[in-house]
């Protein structure tokens, strides 16, 4: 063979390799006995396992559950055919059942077979956040307007109380009208709150760890029973961000699960940190994002307040206003992330997703 077409091979391989990495799709490519021999950067992110990890694995071994995608890749092996299958139910190798799209190819020069999983939770979850985004937007607008119309008369009843004060001709009397000032104060407050963060992101290069814990610490001191678990991926660099603003959202929702854990056997939350790729948030699509899960054994969130978990005024605690999550939502927002969740019986996980801003 000449230099020049051993080069040529050489280039048009790594090409197929960045090609194949930068895809969005989960790229498995196993070899005549079933090895993994290749897989891309969304295949990593999918199973939650590295390329290292999976390297020279039979698929039997990665997948526990994988008999009959085993059984595609023989038959498009043997027969050269492609074939597909819709909405197949794998369970990866951390253990989480994920939804797929599975089309196998047969590679025939190279005795391989190509193995392409098209996430539909993903895509479904990308189509529910979207719709939560906007319910939020409509919200916040609706909420504007309510404030707008509360906040006005709640000055004139406020200013009332203040000058009848003065003029009444006993002290005692005032008890009343401070009982007035005192209650439109709070109502006044509480709609400032459902309105969220009315001031702009003041932010600054800092680590997420910093922030995390500046809102664990406070948490551990509200409480004695509560176990909190750490686990921090160290590799992670600095984001810009708003420290204060992004302690205050963290903090409302782990507060929100220590909350939830009130009378679970055991309390204990895990904060986990790790790296994600190719990933979209709001339409847009980053190189690298900050995952940040937040992970409680509680009762779980009940199914009829997951649609509007977090709409303003939501809550199933006695006492709790539900804006928690609303203000951390809008926080997170500011910041070009996402927040979402998912809940059964001994497990709930809120996830954050931060763009890195340096990529």
């Amino acid at each position: 063979m000449e230099p020049n077409t051993l080069n040529s091979e050489i280039d048009d391989h790594a090409m197929s390799d960045r090609v194949l990495g930068n895809l969005s799709t989960a790229i498995l490519m196993v070899d005549g006995a079933m090895h993994v021999v290749f897989s891309n950067q969304a295949a990593e992110n999918l199973l939650k396992e590295s390329f290292g990890q999976m390297r020279g694995k039979c698929l039997s071994k990665i997948f526990a559950n994988g008999n009959e995608l085993a059984g595609m890749v023989e038959e498009a092996y043997t027969s050269e055919a492609l074939i597909t299958a819709r909405q197949m139910l794998l369970l990866s190798p951390g253990k989480t059942t994920i939804t797929v799209d599975v089309t196998v190819t047969p590679i025939l020069d190279a005795n391989q077979v190509l193995i392409e999983l098209i996430p539909m939770d993903r895509y479904l979850r990308i189509d529910r956040d979207a719709a939560i985004k906007e319910n939020h937007d409509v919200t916040k607008q609706m909420v504007r307007g309510l404030a707008h119309e509360i906040k006005n008369p709640l000055g004139g009843i406020k200013g009332s109380a203040q000058l009848l004060a003065r003029e009444l001709p006993e002290e005692t009397l005032t008890e009343y009208t401070n009982i007035i000032i005192e209650e439109t104060d709070r109502l006044t407050s509480l709609v400032d709150r459902m309105l969220g963060p009315n001031t702009l992101p003041k932010k600054g290069t800092i680590t997420i760890h910093e922030v995390l814990e500046r809102a664990a610490k406070l948490i551990e001191l509200e409480t004695e029973d509560l176990l909190v678990l750490r686990d921090y991926d160290p590799s992670i660099p600095n984001l810009d961000l708003d420290p204060e603003m992004m302690v205050q959202a963290l903090l409302n929702v782990v507060r929100n699960s220590m909350q939830a854990l009130e009378n679970t056997p055991h309390p204990t939350i895990t904060l986990t940190t790790r790296i994600e790729r190719q990933f979209t948030i709001s339409g847009k699509r980053h190189k690298v994002v900050v995952r940040l899960d937040i992970k409680d054994n509680g009762p779980g969130i009940p199914d009829e307040i997951k649609d509007h978990l977090f709409y303003p005024m939501i809550s199933k605690r006695p006492g709790g206003t539900g804006l928690g999550l609303t203000f951390a939502q809008s926080i997170i927002t500011q910041h070009g992330g996402m927040i979402e969740f998912d809940s059964e019986p001994g497990e709930t996980v809120f996830t954050i997703f931060l763009p890195l801003s340096k990529e």
